[in-house]
């Protein structure tokens, strides 16, 4: 028998019923209230035939709804899919089909996405979250640590999305860290402007009923509301990515920020040195951190009055985590040499769904290799030199070169295809495409190709005719060579 906890939510509202538990669209539930609105959604779910080991896909802005199903397909034992909404209706039904999801559920935002998904697809159902209705809801049940909770997907170098299954426990873990590092204050409020699809926002909801505070959930990013939420609603912790609060300085002026604020944790990659200096300045709490999905989140973050002595770190490791680096498999002791972050912990993920090819070359001896590359300094402070290679981050996205590749590939007039990343001032970084043609075509059209098969911010910004592609013996596309060529 695996190690067990009372319902999460079902337990805070016994303890704190009075409680503020979110504030969103206008509308303010206590835990006790939330408790109630999850217990009827629940009794929905199940109605519909929704149960134990189900997996359900969320393809939903920030707001109420998606907040209350998570917690009532944990209460039903279901498994939950976010997925992001800005994907396209091939996208979406790729991943609905990996995953084998029984039921899609989907807001007015998402409505003709998810019905083009779905279309001839004849064992999952697409319900819209104005349909959702209250019935008798199922007893609490307890939470098995090792069952998981959620299947959330990230793509990888090969191409194709995986899904990184994440447990219970996993999510728990990632919250008792948190807290360590972080501490919990009685007047704690999170604000969630990050959507809640990633990781980094979906932690946001189930810490808010761990910890039992606030969660103030914004349906997409805003500086302007971002600054006057934290003005006037008392925000005390944020998680940003690097370009999303420099739009929010940019947005606030030299107007300072309430002490109420105590912590904005960076994550999404690396903030730049002007970025960082600015933050310090303007005695702004920016914490950068490390993480990833196949983490629960955060693996390690660096304390904000640390950010300009340790500058470009993301800090040590947070607590019940182990870092350290290899090269070629071997450790390589700290103050030494770049090499792969690996990491172990019981915030790690037990593998990717349905991947027993992925698992064995991402799992080592208990050992998660992450595809970064980083070192750790003489004083265990981690530093991550590389994004899982030749990953592209494009406002906080993740894009993955060989994915693009394989769609403008699957062109006629494409031979051959390779993606890089570019410097970009507003997104940090944008992709640039270099294409061997068969035949002659307009750079317009490729990138209308691109447009109906894959999310915006994957669509090439530029696609650049080449003669060739620069490969070594083995036939491996060096993408480092299309960088230094792109910059002459």
């Amino acid at each position: 028998m695996s190690e067990s906890t009372p319902d999460w939510l079902h337990q805070r509202a016994l303890i704190s019923p009075e409680r503020l538990a979110v504030a969103a669209g206008g509308e303010r539930l206590s835990f006790g209230e939330l408790e109630g609105r999850v217990n009827g959604v629940a009794g929905w779910l199940r109605a519909q035939g929704v149960g134990q080991g189900d997996r359900v896909a969320l393809l939903l802005r920030n707001g109420l709804p998606f907040v209350t199903l998570v917690h009532a397909l944990s209460r039903v034992g279901a498994i939950l899919v976010p997925l992001n909404i800005r994907l396209t209706p091939a996208e979406v039904r790729w991943q609905i089909a990996d995953v084998g999801a029984r039921l899609l559920i989907y807001d007015s935002f998402s409505a003709a996405t998810a019905l083009k998904a779905v279309n001839d697809l004849a064992d999952i159902r697409a319900v819209s979250v104005e349909d959702l209705s209250s019935s008798p809801g199922p007893s609490p049940s307890r939470f098995q640590l090792d069952a998981p909770h959620s299947i959330l997907y990230t793509s990888g170098t090969t191409g194709q999305p995986k899904g990184a299954v994440l447990t219970y426990g996993n999510h728990w873990w990632s919250a008792v860290g948190s807290a360590l590092n972080l501490g919990l204050q009685a007047d704690d409020r999170w604000l969630a402007c990050l959507p809640f699809f990633h990781v980094g926002g979906l932690a946001i909801l189930l810490r808010s009923v761990i910890y039992g505070h606030p969660v103030v959930v914004h349906e997409s990013f805003d500086p302007v509301a971002v600054n006057r939420a934290i003005d006037e609603e008392g925000i005390t912790l944020i998680s940003m990515v690097a370009t999303m609060l420099q739009r929010t300085l940019d947005a606030r002026g030299e107007r300072p920020y309430p002490p109420t604020l105590r912590c904005i944790l960076l994550g999404g990659g690396p903030a730049s040195e002007a970025l960082l200096e600015e933050c310090a300045r303007r005695g702004v709490p920016a914490a950068q951190t490390y993480g990833l999905t196949e983490a629960a989140s955060q693996v390690a973050t660096l304390a904000p009055e640390e950010a300009l002595r340790k500058l470009g770190s993301v800090g040590k490791p947070l607590m019940m985590t182990e870092v350290r680096i290899e090269r070629d498999g071997v450790p390589v002791e700290a103050g030494g040499e770049a090499g792969e972050i690996v990491i172990r912990g019981p915030t790690v993920t037990p593998g990717y769904d349905g991947r027993p090819e992925a698992n064995a070359e991402s799992f080592h001896e208990g050992w998660f290799r992450t595809g970064d590359i980083g070192y750790l300094d003489s004083e265990g402070y981690l530093y991550v030199l590389d994004r899982r290679d030749d990953v592209i981050l494009s406002g906080g996205e993740n894009v993955y070169p060989a994915e693009v590749e394989s769609v403008l590939r699957a062109h006629p007039a494409v031979e051959d295809a390779g993606v890089i990343g570019v410097a970009d001032e507003r997104w940090g970084q944008a992709p640039v495409a270099f294409v061997v043609l068969r035949e002659t075509i307009a750079e317009s059209e490729l990138k209308a190709f691109c447009a109906g098969r894959l999310a915006r911010y994957k669509v090439p910004r530029q696609i650049r005719v080449v003669e060739a592609l620069p490969r070594n013996a083995s036939g491996k596309l060096l993408r480092r060579k299309l960088a230094v060529d792109s910059a002459g």
